[in-house]
């Protein structure tokens, strides 16, 4: 029997940049297909591999200023030079219609939402220290070695909001990982407070009666 949720939920995953945020939301999505992600859009140019639309929608400065000055971002942020944000249109749509979306977003990102949406469950990725994280983020090949300072700097911060969020995940197996994240979504969409309890009592009293 399939739940009716009476309104979708919104799963936020946070970490510091090199956590594996991308590669685990990549690998919940093939195993969870009824989460669908949110798609971000930013101002900063497209990694090797990246497809626009699909990885982040990549606009131009002056169309993301356009869009915050519009109220078009549930949130936004600058790091780098370049600007992050979460268009409004597509998580007000999707939670309407009953469905769960999942999205990565940093600690400020995660602040906004939930002050907007206070139901929103929240999940922190970790990696398995700050050496690991490090060799992740040289391993990339795409950034100076400035910019890398910069992110484990701000690693050092983030970590600190560590508390604020509802699951914390050890991305030190990426297989557990998602099995992890796996579990969060279940045992969420199963809550008594989200699902239809009437619609389901009716179903199960119903079959009884037959």
């Amino acid at each position: 029997m399939q739940l009716a949720l009476k309104k979708g939920i919104l799963f936020v995953l946070s970490g510091p940049s090199g956590a594996g945020k991308n590669t685990l939301l990549n690998a919940v999505l093939e195993k969870v297909p009824e989460v669908h992600y949110s798609v971000s859009a930013t101002t900063r140019p497209s990694r090797p591999g990246e497809i626009n639309g699909r990885n982040y929608f990549f606009i131009s400065p002056e169309r993301f200023q356009q869009g915050i000055e519009a109220g078009e971002f549930l949130e936004w942020t600058e790091f780098c030079g370049h600007y992050y944000g979460t268009p409004r249109r597509f998580i007000d749509e999707r939670l309407a219609e009953g469905k769960s979306v999942i999205m990565d977003v940093d600690i400020r990102g995660a602040a906004q939402i939930k002050s907007q949406l206070p139901e929103v469950v929240s999940v922190f990725l970790l990696p398995p220290n700050m050496a690991v994280l490090h060799q992740r983020l040289v391993g990339r090949a795409s950034e100076e070695e400035e910019a890398i300072r910069r992110r484990l700097e701000k690693a050092l911060c983030e970590v600190q909001a560590l508390t604020d969020y509802d699951y914390v995940i050890v991305n030190e197996d990426l297989d557990l990982a998602v099995e992890r994240m796996k579990a969060i979504i279940i045992a969420e969409r199963q809550r008594v407070t989200r699902i239809d309890c009437q619609r389901i009592m009716d179903q199960v009293l119903g079959g009884m009666l037959e």
